[in-house]
């Protein structure tokens, strides 16, 4: 153990990206493709831990310091708890602003992402549970969340721990994909492509090209219906017990068929990098098609939402969670934004602990009992990260219709709110909406369950930095006027390049003016004295 964490801090040290010989090995383990990656990890870690402009890890490392005081650490993985400040330092970006809260659970979830990457004779991967599954593949992978921990881990600055876990699900069994990548429905394509988006990694997604189209093809092959579009199994969608479906049921969900369209649109944007017009055009039909049928299937007028379809050809008529998946990946068209009434709705979705799974108002809201997974009504991380995704692109759209920009700050602090048990941070399986209580938080298998995304959220929504190709960066942040005097988000690694974004309503606390704005490597590209917009330049 003490060589491999000696080993672990090696690899992390900022020495001129250096990688000790056995992980040379594992890495040779994926394809060539992977020594680009590992060149790209040393352009981006040459020489130090990162360039943060405003903000000192040492101004954060308490929170470390309690977090490891909060457990017996009784399950180690590649990095311990007694390596954990170091990892952070070297990896993440930092945070502050005046809401304790905030600030606490941003770093209490980077402490928990990194006990979940796990090292392996094939090179580093992310688990969800930390015990051991009976259901899961190799090493304890599962591929439900897969989704999220790409989008969350897109933000560490060493790009190894990510590249490695997508060549073990991708090539991993014998050079082919794990056997249980598609045991889940999954939105890995689109997370792939929009992790490029900010590490600007063009050579590792072109390289992996061949391998998502295969996987792509195989979703067609074993999940689309004659109609066109495409069925799962709730319990296959992570989303035991529904009340639109079953475990046995193969229904057509707003889910899979969103994952679908996500994925083909990120196809196309990568054969496009790869020089391949024909492939791209392909994908955009194949994706136009998905976004007809979703409109034309699974809207339901009168309910004025997107709904599951069942077997028999009629919608579900019940409003579950997953109808604003759609949103995640930029599908409906503007006449179906109505759709979001009904989430700061508290007949609907809107409850005290968080936004529930199924339409509070429905005779069979919460009614399949307790503490099997269910999905129908309690508050679901894996859900909620998905439809706070989802509204800050209707958000960042311009064209969202009856929801403000001050609903996405009120729901990111209730999903913070629930992130506590006994007075300590925690994030598990699932919550009881109106108090609060996790409803397996006393099991080993929900703690620090690995589920969700939460600082790609603070990022990405209420920092507002907006990942997009080129050389423009676009920050609206998701604040409402007045709520904070200040908050800096510090050592973004974007593009090769390191972002801060500040909010100094009166320009005394980090004295760089008054107002928002963007620097990049230390040298201010756009600002503004108000909490808007701004669009700059790298």
């Amino acid at each position: 153990m003490r060589k491999r964490i000696m080993i672990a801090l090696l690899l992390l040290s900022g020495m001129a990206g250096a990688q000790p010989k056995h992980q040379e090995k594992a890495a040779g383990l994926h394809s060539s493709g992977h020594a680009a990656g590992r060149a790209n990890q040393g352009q981006h870690l040459s020489g130090h831990a990162g360039k943060p402009m405003v903000l000192r890890f040492a101004d954060f490392k308490h929170y470390v310091s309690y977090f490891n005081t909060m457990e017996d650490e009784n399950i180690k993985q590649a990095i311990p708890n007694d390596g954990a400040a170091a990892w952070m330092q070297e990896n993440i970006p930092l945070f502050e602003c005046p809401q304790q809260n905030f600030e606490e659970l941003y770093y209490y979830r980077w402490w928990t992402l990194r006990k979940h990457i796990k090292h392996t004779e094939k090179g580093y991967v992310f688990t969800e549970f930390l015990i051991q599954r009976s259901y899961a593949d190799k090493y304890n992978l599962i591929s439900s969340a897969l989704g999220h921990h790409i989008y969350e881990s897109r933000w560490l600055h060493n790009p190894q721990y990510m590249n490695d876990n997508l060549h073990t699900w991708y090539r991993g069994n014998n050079g082919g994909p794990m056997k249980k990548l598609r045991f889940y429905s999954s939105w890995n394509i689109d997370a792939i492509y929009n992790r490029y988006l900010v590490n600007n990694d063009a050579s590792f997604v072109k390289d992996l090209f061949p391998d998502l189209e295969k996987d792509y093809s195989a979703w067609e092959a074993e999940r689309r219906l004659p109609s066109g579009l495409y069925w799962q199994y709730d319990v296959r969608d992570a989303m035991e017990e529904t009340i639109s479906g079953g475990r046995k049921e193969k229904n057509a969900r707003p889910s899979i068929n969103s994952y679908m369209y996500g994925n083909a649109r990120a196809l196309a944007s990568i054969a496009t990098m790869n020089g391949e017009p024909a492939k791209a055009e392909l994908y955009n039909r194949k994706a136009d098609t998905i976004k007809q049928l979703v409109q034309s299937k699974l809207w339901n007028a009168g309910q004025e939402f997107f709904e599951v379809l069942k077997e028999a050809d009629t919608l579900s008529a019940v409003k579950e969670e997953i109808g604003f998946i759609p949103w995640y990946f930029h599908l409906p068209d503007p006449a179906y934004s109505v759709a979001w009434r009904s989430l700061t709705d508290t007949k609907t979705f809107c409850a005290p602990f968080g936004i529930t799974t199924a339409d509070r108002s429905h005779p069979a809201f919460r009614s399949h009992g307790c503490c099997k997974c269910e999905w129908d009504g309690a508050v679901w991380p894996f859900a909620t990260a998905q439809t706070l995704t989802a509204l800050a692109n209707e958000l960042n759209s311009g064209r969202a219709a009856g929801i403000a920009d001050s609903n996405y700050f009120r729901l990111l602090q209730t999903y913070v709110e629930s992130q506590y048990y006994r007075g300590r941070p925690y994030i598990g399986e699932y919550l009881d909406e109106k108090t609060g209580y996790w409803l397996k938080g006393d099991e080993e298998r929900s703690r620090y369950y690995n589920h969700s995304t939460f600082n790609d959220l603070i990022i990405t929504g209420l920092a507002g930095l907006r990942p997009a190709p080129g050389n423009e960066i676009t920050v609206h942040p998701l604040l409402p006027a007045g709520t904070w005097d200040w908050f800096c988000l510090d050592n973004v690694l974007y593009h090769g390049k390191y972002l801060t974004i500040i909010w100094d309503k009166d320009g005394t606390r980090y004295k760089k003016g008054k107002g928002l704005s963007l620097w990049v490597n230390g040298k201010k590209v756009a600002a503004s004295p108000e909490l808007q917009p701004v669009v700059g330049k790298l």
